[in-house]
């Protein structure tokens, strides 16, 4: 891959130390504050990155991390029991169920049983529907990394035309939301619609989370355009397997304003969301009476 320049290139890191940095902060003035929890049900060696990355970051930011594996036969009813009680403590302050989870539990009511106040993660169907009420403190994290990066551009929201390509119910729905809480402009395209690139052609803002290797070309984008790519897909070259986005970046690179790299784009942002909504949990916790 060519070498871009940085300002074509919408690197997380930047992103990311800025929202730590708040954090911290928060954590540091906050008094006594409760610890993050994170399950896996069984064991998931494709997690192992994420825990570990999310660990980090919150050690980091000083905020307790208790990394939980839960056996593979855990029952949905043990599941949920377990749940309502750290819903129930007060030392706890926000929950993250890491993904997949076995077969034969529900993913969707699991995430249901945690309260919405100790959702961190966004995940709970409350949580997402607040969205549509215009409430984004507690979205879900990916979508609002994208939301963040698009803020990095200085492009003004108000009236933006932005594509959404892929409307899954964690990423592209709720980022679609966001940024129509904005004052965005905003098409959402999927796998019916019928001429994408129609859509994409003539968008401000294009952001893609499909999970299909260079779906999005540089025929799709329209010249200075912002890409935010939040695919990643593993592919073969030459014999090594590499990671890629949705965008075919080189192409892309040559038309677009500014681009997502894949890796370090959008993924390192999504980390320094997951604790800043640790401390707007915190926050509602407190108003709430919790703590």
């Amino acid at each position: 891959m060519k070498d871009l320049s940085n300002h074509m290139m919408l690197r997380g890191a930047p992103v990311r130390a800025r929202i730590l940095q708040d954090v911290a902060e928060y954590v540091a003035g906050a008094g006594q504050i409760g610890r993050l929890v994170s399950i896996a049900i069984g064991d998931i060696p494709e997690v192992g990155v994420y825990i570990r990355n999310q660990k980090r970051a919150a050690e980091n930011v000083g905020l307790p991390f208790d990394e939980q594996i839960w056996p593979a036969e855990t029952t949905p009813e043990q599941a949920k029991a377990r749940l309502q009680a750290m819903n129930d403590d007060p030392d706890v302050l926000g929950i993250i169920l890491q993904r997949p989870v076995p077969e034969h539990i529900n993913v969707r009511s699991l995430q249901s049983a945690i309260h919405p106040l100790k959702d961190v993660e966004g995940m709970n169907p409350a949580s997402i529907g607040n969205i549509v009420y215009n409430d984004v403190a507690l979205a879900p994290c990916t979508a609002a990394a994208a939301v963040e990066l698009i803020r990095e551009t200085g492009l003004p929201m108000e009236g933006l035309e932005v594509v959404m390509i892929g409307h899954s119910e964690i990423v592209g729905k709720p980022a679609a939301m966001m940024l129509m809480a904005e004052g965005a402009t905003v098409t959402v395209c999927h796998h019916m619609t019928r001429s994408v690139a129609m859509h994409s052609r003539r968008a401000d803002v294009v952001v893609v989370a499909v999970g299909k290797a260079h779906l999005v070309g540089a025929d799709m984008i329209k010249p200075g355009a912002a890409v935010i790519d939040i695919g990643i897909n593993q592919i073969e070259v030459d014999g090594e397997v590499t990671l890629v986005g949705d965008v075919d970046t080189d192409a892309v690179s040559e038309v677009a304003g500014w681009l997502t790299p894949v890796p370090g784009g959008v993924g390192p942002v999504t980390v320094a969301i997951l604790l800043r909504n640790a401390t707007v949990a915190h926050q509602r916790q407190r108003a709430a009476g919790w703590i």
